[in-house]
């Protein structure tokens, strides 16, 4: 069982940058696949960025709309997610969710609802124009 709590997200206007955090309650380095998602109301929730539990770059993978403005982290510690967020834009706005899953490998394509069993509660991100 791993609870997780995000923060970070707030109001920022177009080109600006955020940073959200996923604190997890435990250690998730070498033993949880995470990732992050976002919603707006009426919509699917949709995949965003994941990392494998080790948490090397190499493994991170990036929907096409985020790709070359998002990267997705892990800190030493292994108990932190992030996502920094650049050049924000107006269609990035959203509740982002952190998500994990107690496997060691995350599936090798944009993040899907379906294979994580461990939710965040949500944090908002809004971005004007």
């Amino acid at each position: 069982q791993v609870w997780l709590v995000e923060s970070g997200g707030g109001s920022v206007q177009a080109g600006g940058s955020l940073r959200l955090s996923c604190a997890a309650s435990r250690n998730t380095r070498g033993s949880h696949c995470m990732a992050w998602f976002r919603q707006v109301p009426g919509k699917a929730r949709e995949g965003v960025a994941s990392l494998d539990a080790i948490g090397s770059a190499g493994s991170a993978i990036y929907a096409d709309s985020v790709k070359g403005r998002f990267a997705i982290s892990k800190d030493n510690a292994g108990s932190t997610l992030f996502l920094q967020m650049n050049r924000l834009k107006p269609e990035d706005t959203a509740v982002y969710f952190c998500a994990a899953r107690d496997t060691w490998s995350c599936p090798l394509d944009v993040p899907t609802e379906a294979f994580y069993n461990y939710w965040g509660q949500g944090t908002q991100v809004t971005v004007s124009s």
